[in-house]
């Protein structure tokens, strides 16, 4: 089952829906014009329930197969924000709206799942309901969260639910996925560090909390090294060091930042407890104080075993088997697909956009000649997973 000739002929459509997508990109939940687009576009399609405002800007279609919807259901998921970026592309259909920019594919995310929908709509080729999920707030603002604290998996009764996302670097039209950890949990910390201020000739007179600071960004990096499992992954990063204000006076305060990537909720336990001991213990040795604050972001997204082998075999039916790379390299990006992965089992794959751009970059842009595989992928995990008996 290579890509489906029905959606070729669709092709030329998605793309344009996709240019227009990206020339008018909105930001976290204030995508009113891309939502009020999506729903116009899932009603003309004759999708049988268009749900708008869930997840204050969310959209969600159901269609319900041949016999009526009864039985299984499956989700499927694309992201609809942009990016606070300028685009630098070049490209004809560039943002027409300043300091915006889908950067990530967002715009292709969305394309491709109107395009599963319209097709899914026109077939009924399945038994059961196929629900496509388009969620604002993917960057930065958990809108997969919101979405499912607005009752998104018990209001209409999902099963199973999965995603996907370009990305560059992979030849295009190529899959690639993995069971378990897929994307790192994302966490942020800070540590406020009080000491005792004074002047920079007379440092006995004082505890410096700079050279405490420094001592905490050291030993931070012995947390991956020395306490996390060799064979699991982490980064701890510090990124910030703010202190002082003069030449010859030693500060009261500073302050450090990072961010904290783990695969494993165990691990991001046994991070956050050693980060927080290591800066408190050493602030201590030296006469100083340190306050941390922890603030967990993205789950891990973790692809469940049997959903994980399933998507596999539809992006193999799609693609090709060799064309589709199982067990690839986790990543220590973040998504927060995760949300939805934690309610129900599920799996997340990466679509090859071949040798473009980086994501999250100003000259990045979604490769059009993917579409067909995406969205072919999208619809053969409702055929496959609800056939017609």
């Amino acid at each position: 089952m290579p890509v489906i000739n029905r959606i070729a002929d669709l092709h030329a459509d998605i793309t344009a829906w996709r240019h227009d997508l990206h020339a008018n990109p909105e930001l976290l939940y204030d995508v009113h014009r891309t939502a009020g687009k999506v729903a116009e576009m899932l009603q003309s399609f004759g999708v049988d329930e268009v749900a708008t405002g869930i997840g204050r800007t969310g959209v969600v279609g159901v269609i319900r197969g041949r016999n009526g919807g009864a039985g299984k259901v499956i989700a499927l998921r694309a992201d609809m924000d942009a990016l606070p970026i300028t685009e630098k592309s070049g490209r004809p259909y560039a943002s027409r709206n300043p300091g915006k920019m889908h950067a990530c594919g967002h715009d292709g995310h969305t394309a491709m799942l109107l395009g599963a929908a319209r097709y899914l709509a026109e077939t009924r080729n399945f038994e059961g309901t196929a629900i496509v999920i388009f969620q604002p707030a993917e960057e930065g603002g958990a809108g997969a969260r919101t979405m499912m604290e607005d009752g998104l998996m018990e209001r209409f009764g999902i099963d199973e639910v999965y995603g996907l996302h370009n990305m560059p670097g992979i030849p295009a039209g190529q899959f690639a996925i993995r069971e378990g950890g897929m994307m790192a949990g994302t966490d942020e910390f800070a540590i406020e560090i009080e000491g005792v201020g004074g002047h920079a000739a007379m440092p006995n007179r004082t505890v410096d909390p700079i050279v405490v600071g420094a001592q905490i960004v050291t030993a931070l990096q012995t947390i991956v090294s020395r306490n996390v499992d060799p064979l699991r992954s982490a980064v701890v990063s510090v990124t910030t060091f703010n202190a002082g204000s003069a030449h010859n006076v030693i500060a009261r305060t500073a302050r450090l930042s990072g961010t904290v990537r783990t695969l494993d909720e165990a691990v991001r336990d046994q991070v956050e407890a050693r980060l927080r001991q290591t800066a408190e213990q050493i602030a201590a040795a030296f006469g100083a104080t340190a306050q941390v604050s922890y603030r967990r972001g993205y789950p891990v997204t973790v692809n469940a075993p049997h959903q994980t082998a399933f998507a596999a075999q539809v992006a193999g039916d799609v693609a090709g088997v060799e064309r589709v790379e199982i067990g690839v390299d986790a990543t220590m990006g973040g998504e927060d697909f995760a949300y939805m992965l934690q309610a129900r089992p599920g799996a997340y794959i990466f679509l090859g956009n071949g040798d473009s751009a980086q994501l999250h970059t100003e000259t990045y842009d979604f490769n059009d000649e993917i579409i067909p595989a995406g969205v072919s992928y999208f619809c053969r995990l409702v055929e496959t997973g609800l056939p017609v008996r």
